[in-house]
């Protein structure tokens, strides 16, 4: 294949995968996020069977992941207006957090469906790559370069931090959240100290907490 036909065959991925998703957003809050939904948005997205499969072999797997990175994506060009060069650490890390939280609060009542799916066991293994992607992508923002240890503890506990404060928007509202948030930074000894070495969460039981506060927030 041509240069130019692959990237035309992912320019027709890339956009059909979005059109898919809109829909999806749409259906879930009534069928849910499961197989059904996939086939359901599909269609609507004027897909074949066939392209559905090839587009999303692993369904509502691969759906799942679109939504994150799709928030992930919203949450980058929010801060893209932002210097974090003129923020301490600690506003960085909040500004990152809230950033992210707004992305989904647009589609919460998909995010309820999407963290459903995602609680059950052998989604686990998805739902913690997940979370890592967008707590490693705000700590690139916030411009750390570690590389050693402590750059996976500081992702592990920013995504503890991040997870729970969705969590918390959905259930309780943005003032609750941004209460948590606060405290949440303050209990970790201030960011600056991480690189000293913070214990980090036992991020697993912290997210299946956090899916199942979503999954029954109100609403």
């Amino acid at each position: 294949m041509s240069q130019t036909a692959a990237e035309a065959t992912q320019d027709w991925a890339d956009k059909a995968e979005q059109r898919v998703l809109d829909e999806a957003l749409r259906l879930s809050p009534r069928l849910g996020w499961n197989a059904g939904l996939v086939r359901a948005a599909a269609a609507a997205a004027q897909l074949s069977p066939g392209e559905t499969d090839l587009l999303l072999p692993q369904g509502p797997r691969d759906l799942a992941a679109i939504l994150a990175r799709r928030h992930d994506a919203k949450a980058m060009e929010s801060l893209a207006k932002l210097d974090p060069a003129a923020l301490k650490i600690r506003q960085k890390i909040r500004e990152g957090v809230v950033a992210r939280i707004d992305a989904a609060a647009h589609d919460s009542e998909a995010v309820r469906r999407w963290a459903a799916f995602l609680a059950f066991p052998t989604n686990l293994p998805l739902a913690l790559s997940l979370l890592w992607e967008s707590a490693d992508q705000l700590w690139r923002w916030a411009g750390d370069v570690a590389t050693d240890e402590n750059h996976y503890s500081k992702r592990a506990i920013l995504s503890g931090i991040l997870v729970s404060t969705l969590a918390v928007d959905l259930a309780s509202g943005r003032e609750s959240a941004l209460k948590h948030l606060d405290a949440r930074i303050e209990g970790v000894m201030a960011f600056e100290k991480w690189k000293a070495g913070v214990k980090a969460p036992n991020l697993a039981a912290e997210f299946l907490t956090a899916l199942a506060k979503m999954r029954y927030a109100r609403g």
